[in-house]
């Protein structure tokens, strides 16, 4: 057997134990009667432990049980490794009783970041059965356009909140989020700022216009808005793309409610077109698997169903751009 594998058998978690017990009487024989074991016995225990980490961890000039400095490197990690073991047990045990190890939220870019830490603070603060959190790890994605349903289709999410259209798959469930209202916008030292409306195609194609890039990478991506020939600006994010329309670097369409504080500062100039309202629902959509959800799923499912929280992820934008 390999060396690394004779220190793995011997950083046994009784091991560890046994060096904590040590350290926190004092002594060996304080320990043993503790552990009910003969000091002999534990002295044995010690020694088969230096020998297969080729260390020593107590001093033997001292009549009291004093660590050496690789001794107390290994009761601080002993300790850690412990704790970590005790978290890994009732982590499993609360599992066991229906809460999914992880679970990932694909989420578009256009959905309202505070409602979305509102939902998580939430989920947080939910009680299992024995008052600790829930053990489920939430895992966030933010994806644009396609890339949100490729996310929840190709297995990398669980749900995906603000899909711009209904499932493209038999085995996915959707249900509508609400309407989101987009507002077509420029900078007041923008050529468009002045021109009469409704603006028509062919003025805006003279325009560069600001994109989000789609982060589909299997799917077909969605492009939005782009006039035949019209000059691109694509950028990462509609944080970015706000930030763009600001400083007069293009033109383009995000949700009003994320740029309604601009409006009415006259940051932005929110401009007419020829194609009226523009307006979409967002959906949010889960893989229906033919089983009943797990629990930390059925607890978004839940407030999902809400038309408060569905409204506030559409529309809740100011505060919050990540």
């Amino acid at each position: 057997m390999s060396p690394s594998h004779e220190k793995r058998r011997a950083l046994t978690p009784e091991a560890l134990a046994m060096m904590d017990t040590i350290a926190r009487t004092g002594s060996f024989a304080a320990a043993a009667r503790e552990m009910g074991r003969v000091p002999s016995a534990l002295t044995y225990s010690v020694r088969q432990l230096e020998d297969a980490l080729d260390v020593l961890l107590f001093d033997r000039s001292s009549r009291q049980a004093v660590l050496t400095s690789a001794g107390q490197e290994l009761l601080h990690e002993g300790r850690r490794l412990l704790q970590e073991l005790d978290a890994v047990a009732n982590r499993v045990r609360r599992i066991a009783t229906g809460w999914e190890s992880e679970l990932t939220l694909a989420v578009d870019d256009a959905i309202a970041r505070r409602a979305l830490f509102d939902l998580m603070e939430a989920f947080y603060a939910e009680k299992t059965d024995d008052g600790s959190p829930p053990p489920t790890r939430l895992k966030l994605r933010v994806e644009v356009l396609a890339g949100t349903w490729e996310a929840l289709l190709s297995g990398q999410a669980d749900i995906a909140i603000g899909v711009p259209a209904r499932t493209p798959s038999p085995a996915i469930q959707t249900a509508p989020l609400g309407p989101m209202e987009f507002a077509f916008c420029v900078a007041p030292h923008h050529p468009l700022a002045e021109a009469p409306e409704p603006l028509a195609a062919a003025q805006i194609a003279e325009h560069r216009i600001i994109t989000v890039a789609d982060s589909a990478r299997q799917m077909q991506p969605i492009t939005i808005g782009v006039l035949p020939g019209q000059d691109v600006l694509t950028l990462p994010s509609l944080a970015s793309k706000v930030e763009g329309l600001l400083r007069g670097l293009g033109c383009g369409s995000v949700p009003v409610s994320m740029v309604r504080r601009h409006i009415e500062a006259g940051r932005l100039v929110h401009k007419a077109t020829y194609e009226g309202l523009r307006s979409g629902t967002m959906y949010y959509a889960w893989r229906d698997t033919g089983h009943a959800p797990g629990k930390a799923l059925a607890w978004w499912l839940e407030k999902l169903r809400n038309d408060t929280t569905c409204k506030a992820l559409v529309e809740q934008h100011e505060g919050l751009l990540l």
